[in-house]
């Protein structure tokens, strides 16, 4: 692995950053829990993002988090039914939720097409279950807000798409211009299925640590434009920031097109 003062972390293949990923979100959670008791991760879809997942699910080390005091949202979801392959949730259950005893009532996912009869619906709600969230946690000790719509993001994760869309926010679409709202809903996405439900960028970017994981030579070109500084309108991979963190977590694939200023600063591990 090579780790630039930037943020950027560059694997070998996709199997290898997948697992240091996994063993990173192990540490990260242990260590907000030493602080705070609980900890908050919101997740995301994507192959390489559910592979984190089983990977989390595999690692032995996974037995030093308290699983029922992990609190977990998604970035973005597909509005589609419960049981469809396309829907995040389900993927993150079949990976790593159902084996680990999480609490149910820490599992935050959108509402389904089963349950909300428009994407507008979902988002709404999804956004109020975020404030609601938000409220108990002011009421509570030791809880620091940056948003009182939004509960603490101890981590949120995010892939990124050749086109580099992250969640659910494309390329110059209403999503990545929306300001004012936490959560947005997506009628006309580029990729299917159309419907969709995503944090909006302003809310991404209230999260302690944001990372994004990306593998694969048909992304190179989405972080490497990301990276060197790009607009978020054009490439919205180019917008989520950390409150503390920011970390680019890539395969060498994927690290392809990066700046040449980028890759003069590495520094080999």
């Amino acid at each position: 692995m090579r780790q630039s003062p930037h943020g950027v972390s560059i694997h070998p293949n996709a199997a290898a950053l997948i697992d240091a990923t996994a063993a990173r979100l192990i540490t990260k959670l242990v260590d907000v829990q030493n602080r705070r008791g609980e900890a908050t991760a919101v997740l995301t879809g994507g192959t390489a993002g559910i592979g984190v997942l089983a990977a989390v699910a595999a690692a032995p080390a996974r037995t030093a988090v308290d699983w029922q005091r992990v609190n977990f949202w998604w970035g973005d979801e597909r509005f589609v039914a419960p049981d469809s392959p396309d829907r995040n949730a389900l993927a993150a259950r079949q990976a790593m939720l159902a084996s680990l005893g999480v609490d149910q009532a820490r599992v935050h996912e959108a509402a389904s097409t089963d349950s909300t009869s428009t994407v507008e619906e979902a988002a709404a709600a999804y956004a109020a279950e975020l404030a609601a969230a938000a409220e108990a946690e002011d009421l509570a000790e030791g809880f620091e807000q940056t948003d009182p719509r939004l509960p603490r993001f101890d981590i949120l994760l995010l892939g990124v798409g050749p086109d580099a869309h992250v969640a659910s926010l494309f390329p110059e679409m209403a999503g990545i211009r929306t300001t004012g709202q936490t959560v947005v809903a997506v009628r006309d996405s580029p990729k299917p299925p159309s419907e969709r439900i995503s944090l909006t960028l302003e809310a991404i970017n209230t999260a302690d640590e944001v990372w994004l994981t990306v593998a694969g030579e048909d992304k190179a070109g989405a972080v490497g434009l990301a990276l060197a500084g790009a607009g978020p309108v054009q490439v919205p991979a180019a917008g989520p920031r950390g409150r503390s963190k920011t970390r680019w977590l890539i395969d060498q694939a994927a690290a392809s097109q990066l700046p040449e200023r980028l890759l003069q600063t590495e520094e080999r591990h």
